[in-house]
């Protein structure tokens, strides 16, 4: 007869750490998520090809009517990248050469690159010291303190403020601001598709608004696409005719547009996850709650913010966010990212240097110390680990690197 011995429960080893069979955190893995969607994606990719429709047409057509709809805006123009939608939307938003448009110093180039090229000046406005999105009262007072000669924003005839991370800028107090001075409300939404605020869906908050599809993007392409929509269908009437060099009917052309059209292959692969777009935004936020017990168990954060090494950013109660990035404030920023590389932890800082400080606007005037909420965010921000597919595991592999570099 076989016997069988079990150890009494105290002496039973202790379980292993959960993270201890994680080598390697990456910051984003993009394999995963096409593993589960190969087949689709490829079908999808297959329609195209047989159709033989490879710029605009009905797979591109078919993108901007489910956008619109999931957006809550009215129209969708499909085109060739986010930076492509940024200047659609301020162009057909009335930006001409001599106006200024206030946007924010804490972002991506492009949100003020296009600015430029639509013939306008950039005027950068400090940032919310909480969640890092474009301080709305920073910006009135910039409106009303105003004098000819100074730096303000002369001709002003739109604000662009960026919904950083996913998390939707204080919208309200926005277009307060554009009903009071007659100015355009342009959303930089790049990283926030099926983001909101107050029940309301980016991209449906002002005139107009820009969404990326870069491959790194919560709703990614394979390659560069965009998207812009409007709720007002002469805006996208006109973005239509600029995306395709200004060109109501072919080879025919009012004004100057551009080259800015989306190929079908593109609006093919996006149509394939549009179907899960919901639920992997779902999972960033799960991702997002993990991050927070786990950062607030291990004695990482505190509501003393002088007492805490790690601070993640604050979340408007009127925003329903999508996490494109999961970005804390850090003590010892880089010696902490150097730490976790160390151990094949990705992580990445969004942005190392503000935009009033590029050389490429040293033009504007603006100096060391001018911005200074932006200049030291870009001191102490540190994008962690994100995307649908991470793990429990991983996440507690990052969490407990952090706090060893603490310890």
């Amino acid at each position: 007869m076989k016997t069988t011995f079990s150890s009494p429960p105290s002496a039973k080893p202790p379980s292993p750490k959960l993270s201890s069979v994680v080598e390697s955190v990456p910051l984003l893995d993009l394999r995963r998520q096409y593993n589960e969607i190969r087949e689709e994606v490829l079908a999808a990719i297959a329609r195209v090809c047989d159709s033989q429709s490879f710029i605009l047409g009905p797979e591109v057509e078919a993108l901007e009517r489910e956008i619109s709809s999931f957006t809550g805006a009215t129209q969708a123009v499909g085109c060739a990248s986010g930076t492509e939608a940024l200047w659609l939307a301020l162009v057909a938003a009335g930006v001409k050469p001599g106006d200024s448009v206030i946007t924010t110093p804490f972002s991506f180039f492009a949100s003020a690159s296009s600015i430029v090229r639509a013939g306008a000046t950039p005027v950068f406005v400090d940032v919310d010291p909480d969640t890092l999105n474009l301080n709305a009262a920073l910006v009135e007072r910039a409106i009303r303190n105003h004098r000819p000669g100074n730096h303000g924003p002369a001709n002003l005839r739109a604000i662009l403020p960026v919904h950083l991370y996913g998390q939707c800028a204080d919208t309200d107090a926005f277009n307060r601001l554009a009903q009071e001075f007659g100015v355009a409300i342009v959303e930089d939404a790049a990283q926030a598709i099926g983001a909101e605020w107050n029940g309301r869906g980016a991209g449906s908050l002002g005139v107009a608004a820009a969404f990326s599809f870069y491959p790194t993007k919560n709703l990614s392409a394979y390659g560069d696409a965009g998207i812009v929509t409007t709720t007002r269908p002469e805006m996208a009437d006109h973005m239509r005719r600029l995306r395709n060099h200004g060109s109501p009917e072919r080879y025919y052309h009012n004004e100057f547009g551009w080259n800015g059209r989306m190929d079908g292959i593109q609006a093919a692969v996006l149509r394939v996850k549009m179907k899960h777009i919901a639920d992997w935004n779902q999972s960033r936020r799960q991702h997002a709650a993990t991050y927070d017990r786990l950062l607030k168990d291990a004695g990482l954060t505190s509501n003393r913010a002088s007492s805490a090494p790690v601070r993640p950013l604050a979340r408007s109660p009127q925003a329903k966010h999508v996490f494109h990035q999961y970005v804390i404030r850090a003590e010892r920023r880089d010696e902490l990212r150097k730490f976790l590389a160390a151990r094949k932890i990705g992580s990445e800082i969004y942005y190392p240097l503000p935009l009033h400080r590029q050389p490429v606007f040293s033009y504007l005037g603006l100096k060391e110390g001018d911005l200074p909420i932006s200049e030291q965010a870009a001191r102490d921000v540190l994008a962690l680990p994100m995307f649908p597919e991470l793990t429990d595991a991983e996440i507690q592999r990052v969490v407990e690197s952090i706090a060893d570099f603490y310890s």
